[in-house]
């Protein structure tokens, strides 16, 4: 009888249990349910998440050979800080090419300079004495036309006078002289005039070798500009030798070691800068209606399960991932599966500790309670 009393109080016991274990349960599920309720209602939680940043490629400009990879995996860089160095002895021979060119036209242009001066100086002198002979035989030419007519007008006179037996044929004879001679003293000065007006544009055409030199001149001093910008096109040249980091930050990846080949555009090192992180989720259409700029989001990092890092919503995408696929989904057959798509949510974080890094995958809880 003892024991069928004892077996009873423990079953009793037991079914005790189970009712408080079932209860248990149940307020649990009850509080998980109301939990997930107020979860659905209150954030949008989204594991498709990563960490995000700009990776820079570093490439080069020029081909030639490396000669020095200054950097390696890992490392912190500033900006302009020289990353490599393609070899560059035959660009700065180049450069002193030019600079001799330059040099060299500078000097005949100094040349035609002076002899511009020369030219310029001589022919004006020369205008100038031609001026003044031609103005003399002129007014020569004119003082003789009336000396000329005065001594025709006498010779006729005495022509008459002999012709009336007025005078005598010696005085007739002394008029025809004096009047030949004074004609053959205009002969004289005209030509001399003639000689003088020749000679003046013979000086006018040396004076017009200026104009010639003028233009050479401009040649050369066109011949400068050219050779200036050579020589800056070759600086730049040699400048983009010096690869150098665009941004501050750490070197993720180096691709290249010293005595390689390069050419124009191939990716040399990969930076990044490790202050300027952000998250990248890709959040389902369906709540993308719940999402607003500035809602405050809790970010957990799976390298970093015990820390929460704190976001905010910058940007939401106007485009679905799949719209940035590099292959069509057409659908030719004409089954059609509705498929969920994702929208590109940026979210900004602050760095800690330089913890957080490009690719990291992290879980996103967004608080949609303020919008």
């Amino acid at each position: 009888m003892s024991a069928s009393a004892d077996k009873s109080a423990r079953d009793a016991r037991h079914r005790g249990l189970q009712r408080s274990l079932l209860l248990l349960v149940l307020l649990a599920a009850v509080v998980l349910g109301i939990r997930e309720i107020h979860d659905r209602l209150a954030f949008v939680s989204e594991s498709d998440a990563r960490v995000t940043a700009n990776l820079v490629v570093v490439s080069s400009r020029v081909a030639g050979w490396l000669t020095d990879v200054s950097i390696a995996e890992g490392a912190p860089v500033k900006t302009k800080q020289i990353l490599a160095r393609v070899d560059d002895r035959d660009s700065r021979l180049r450069a002193k090419q030019l600079e001799a060119q330059l040099a060299a036209t500078e000097s005949e242009k100094a040349r035609l300079r002076a002899e511009r001066e020369l030219v310029d100086q001589q022919t004006s002198s020369r205008l100038a004495t031609q001026h003044k002979h031609l103005a003399a035989a002129n007014a020569s030419v004119t003082a003789l036309e009336a000396r000329l007519k005065l001594a025709r007008s006498e010779l006729v006179r005495a022509q008459s006078l002999y012709d009336k037996r007025v005078s005598t044929r010696q005085q007739l004879e002394q008029a025809r002289a004096e009047a030949d001679r004074i004609e053959g003293e205009h002969r004289m000065t005209m030509a001399e005039a003639e000689e003088s007006t020749a000679k003046l544009e013979e000086a006018r055409a040396e004076r017009a070798r200026l104009q010639v030199l003028d233009r050479e001149l401009d040649v050369l001093e066109n011949r400068k500009v050219e050779l200036r910008v050579k020589i800056s096109q070759q600086n730049l040249d040699i400048s983009d030798r010096s690869i150098r980091s665009p941004t501050s930050g750490v070197v993720d990846r180096v691709f290249v070691e010293p005595g390689e080949y390069v050419t124009p555009g191939q990716r040399l090192a990969v930076v990044h800068d490790p202050q300027s992180i952000w998250v990248e989720a890709n959040i389902k259409e369906t709540a993308i209606r719940k999402l607003a700029i500035g809602q405050k989001v809790a970010i957990t990092v799976d390298a970093f399960p015990d820390e929460t890092f704190e976001g905010k919503i910058t940007t939401i995408g106007n485009s679905t991932t799949g719209s940035f696929a590099l292959l069509p989904t057409p659908n030719p057959s004409g089954n059609f599966t509705k498929i969920t798509q994702r929208l590109p949510v940026r979210i900004g974080i602050e760095q800690r500790q330089q913890k957080l890094r490009p690719g990291m995958m992290v879980e996103v809880e967004i608080d949609i309670r303020e919008r």
